[in-house]
C-alpha cells in the first residue's frame, strides 16, 4: 500500500488487540464498520496458529494497527512498525508485563501473515501525554525522576479517547469542551479525567498497578507497606506477583477475580464476595470524585469495558455517593442497558452512559492517520 495515496485513508485495517488474557483481531472497513472478527482466549500467550488462519478468511487487508499497553517516554503517538520501535516496546516490558509481551508476540505472528503490509503501533499511554505536571509528577528525589524518566504514564488511553467522545456525543455535549470521567472497567481498570477531548489525569500511573482494585491488581497500596512486607522476609520476586497475580479481587475473595463470579457468590450470601466488590466499588466511587475534582467539575459519566457496560450493581453501587456532583441512576434503564445509552435519572444533573468499548475504531483511526501523513520508508529501511 502507498502510504501517501489518497487511498490511505479508504483501508481495511486489521486491528490487533492483545490483552493479558484474550486476542482480539478485528477487519474494520473505512466507514468504520467491523467485517471480519476473533475473540481468541489466550491465557498462555498468542496461538500461533490463530493468525494466520484469521487473516486466510478476513478479505483483502490494507494496513494493521496494534494495541500496544506501554509507549513510556519513548512513544508519544501512534508509528510505524520498524526493529526500533520493536525493541523500544521490548524494552518496556518490565514495566507492563501482563501485556507487553503479548503483543510483541502478536506483531511477529502478524509479520509473518501479511509480511508486505504496513503496520502502526498504537499506544495506551500516548493518549495521557498531555497530563500536566502537577497531575503526572512524583514526589520522589529528583536525582531518580531524571534518571529513570519517572512520572504517571496511564493506560487504557485507547478505549478513553473513544469512550469520552462518544459518550459526549450521547449526553449531547460538545466533545472540544466537555468535561468527562470515563471509567474502563474490565480485568484491568481505570479512570481518565478528560476535559475538551483531552486527558487531564487518570489513576494509573508508572505501571498499571496504580490506582483503583482490578481483578489482580490491588491498585492503590501505602508504599511503606511494601517496604515492611520486604523487611519481614517478602521476596521481591514474591511481591512483583502479587501486585501483577496475586492482588485485587482474586485476594479478597476465594473464588478469584472474574467479577460476574463474585457477583453470583455474592447474590447467594458469600461474605467474602460482599465484601469484595464493596472494596471495589467504594475505591471506584471515590475516585470518580477525584477525577471531577481536577477538573472543576462534572458534564458526563462514562462507564465502559467488559465489567463498565454489563455489571449494573457496580455502576449503581460506585454512583450512590456522587448524587452531590448531580450524579443519579435510573434503576431500571440501570439494570437494561449493556450497550452505548444513558443511564440517568429524570432528575440528574449530570448523565450517566453506558458506552460499548471500541478500541478497534481508534486503532483504525491512528492507523490511517498514520498511513496518510508519514512517507513510505526506503527501500533499504526495514519495516516488520
Amino acid at each position: 500500500m502507498n502510504a501517501t495515496a489518497p487511498g490511505a485513508a479508504e483501508a481495511r485495517v486489521l486491528v490487533v488487540n492483545a490483552g493479558s488474557s484474550t486476542l482480539k483481531l478485528s477487519v474494520l472497513e473505512p466507514d468504520g464498520s467491523l467485517g471480519a472478527h476473533a475473540d481468541i482466549g489466550t491465557p498462555d500467550g498468542v496461538p500461533p496458529s490463530a493468525v494466520p488462519g484469521f487473516v486466510r478468511g478476513a478479505g483483502r487487508v490494507d494496513a494493521v494497527g496494534h494495541r500496544v499497553v506501554h509507549g513510556g517516554n519513548a512513544f508519544a503517538g501512534p508509528v510505524r512498525v520498524t526493529p526500533d520501535v520493536v525493541a523500544g516496546i521490548a524494552a518496556l516490558a518490565p514495566l507492563a508485563p501482563l501485556h507487553q509481551g503479548r503483543a510483541l508476540a502478536a506483531i511477529d505472528a502478524v509479520r509473518a501473515a501479511l509480511p508486505d503490509t504496513p503496520a502502526v503501533a498504537c499506544f495506551d499511554t500516548a493518549f495521557h501525554r498531555t497530563i500536566p505536571d502537577e497531575a503526572a509528577t512524583y514526589a520522589l528525589p529528583r536525582a531518580w525522576r531524571d534518571k529513570w524518566h519517572l512520572r504517571r504514564h496511564g493506560f487504557h488511553g485507547l478505549s478513553h479517547a473513544y469512550a469520552a467522545r462518544r459518550g459526549a456525543e450521547l449526553a449531547g455535549l460538545r466533545p472540544a469542551s466537555a468535561r468527562v470521567v470515563s471509567c474502563h472497567l474490565g480485568a484491568g481498570a481505570s479512570l481518565c479525567a478528560v476535559r475538551g477531548g483531552v486527558s487531564v489525569d487518570t489513576t494509573m500511573g508508572f505501571t498499571p498497578t496504580e490506582g483503583l482494585v482490578m481483578a489482580t491488581r490491588p491498585g492503590d497500596v501505602d508504599p511503606g507497606l511494601l517496604v515492611w512486607l520486604l523487611r519481614q522476609g517478602v521476596t521481591l520476586d514474591e511481591l512483583d506477583d502479587a501486585l501483577e497475580h496475586g492482588g485485587g479481587l482474586s485476594a479478597l475473595a476465594s473464588g478469584g477475580g472474574d467479577m460476574k463470579a463474585l457477583r453470583d457468590a455474592a447474590a447467594a450470601g458469600d461474605p467474602e464476595a460482599r465484601q469484595a466488590r464493596a472494596v471495589y466499588t467504594y475505591r471506584l466511587g471515590t475516585r470518580i470524585a477525584t477525577m471531577a475534582a481536577g477538573m472543576g467539575g462534572l458534564d458526563a459519566l462514562v462507564f465502559t469495558g467488559g465489567v463498565g457496560e454489563h455489571d449494573a450493581a457496580v455502576r449503581a453501587d460506585a454512583t450512590a455517593r456522587l448524587a452531590f456532583l448531580g450524579v443519579r441512576l435510573d434503576a431500571e434503564t440501570n439494570e437494561t442497558t449493556h450497550a452505548d445509552g444513558d443511564i440517568s435519572a429524570f432528575d440528574a444533573t449530570v448523565p450517566t452512559l453506558v458506552v460499548t468499548a471500541r478500541e478497534d475504531l481508534e486503532i483504525a483511526a491512528q492507523t490511517r492517520h498514520v498511513l496518510a501523513d508519514d512517507p513510505p520508508p526506503a527501500d533499504d529501511e526495514p519495516v516488520l
